[in-house]
């Protein structure tokens, strides 16, 4: 008798290769909730963008605004407001430690190309989360 075919991240809770628990707080965030964020955010920088091109729509100028506020929220506080507004928050490879600019920048960088941000792996993170070595969790 043959059991139904499990590919590997079926057989195994989600951020399990991560060190992560299964549920719950430090738990890896769904891709609908951290897409919710990243609509929070990319409208929040629209807004910031538009009071610096009013009347006219801030166009190019809110991916900019949504870079610099994205990496400067992440290198203070771990979090973006979208982030903190959903309860998620940016996970480091060493516990406790702060996100570096490095990451905060090479991570924007590759989510503000989305295309990154929709190549996920078998625990759901994005292709800029596995190359900076993070991942968007449970608060």
């Amino acid at each position: 008798m043959v059991d139904d075919a499990l590919s590997p991240s079926q057989q195994r809770p989600r951020g399990a290769s991560l060190g992560l628990p299964a549920e719950g707080q430090g738990s890896l965030a769904g891709f609908s909730t951290r897409a919710v964020a990243f609509l929070v955010d990319a409208l929040a920088a629209a807004l910031v963008a538009g009071l610096f091109t009013a009347p006219q729509p801030p166009g190019n100028w809110s991916l900019l605004s949504f870079g610099l506020i994205t990496v400067a929220f992440l290198v203070a506080a771990g979090q973006t407001p979208g982030m903190r507004l959903l309860g998620l928050r940016l996970a480091h490879p060493r516990p406790g430690a702060r996100t570096a600019l490095w990451r905060a920048v090479v991570r924007t960088g590759l989510l503000m190309l989305l295309v990154p941000a929709l190549l996920v792996d078998a625990d759901g993170r994005g292709l800029h989360d596995r190359l900076t070595g993070t991942a968007v969790v449970r608060g």
